[in-house]
């Protein structure tokens, strides 16, 4: 609190990504929803080895996005463009005025396994 950084709100932003967006792919039902994925598992492809590459891609993706909102705020091919911010608002909703910058650089340490995706390049 002393840094005047939106700690908490950092948290909770990222919390849910690991387990729903990222190992989601890891259930049977999030494969089912993607015919590609079950004719490879038909072709023989390893089901680890699908899961792996899905979380992987998932872990890219959400990585991409929290740097391309969180980290700069603008668009370089725009420059005379409206700019953007993530903010922390109070629970009912009021903007406190601090950001949430830079959130990428925290997805790592997030992972519920503590491996900080260690696991998706075995």
């Amino acid at each position: 609190m002393a840094e005047n950084i939106p700690q908490l709100a950092r948290f909770l932003a990222l919390r849910h990504i690991w387990p729903t967006l990222i190992n989601g792919w890891a259930a049977t039902s999030a494969r089912e929803s993607v015919p590609a994925a079950e004719r490879l598992l038909a072709a023989g492809a390893d089901r680890t080895d699908l899961v792996r590459v899905a979380r992987s891609v998932a872990y890219e993706t959400a990585f991409a996005l929290l740097y391309s909102i969180t980290a700069h705020g603008y668009d370089d091919e725009a420059p005379d463009a409206p700019g953007w911010r993530l903010m922390e608002t109070t629970p009912a909703g009021e903007l406190t005025g601090r950001s949430l910058q830079a959130l990428h650089e925290d997805l790592l340490s997030m992972d519920p396994s503590g491996q900080e995706g260690g696991d998706l390049s075995e």
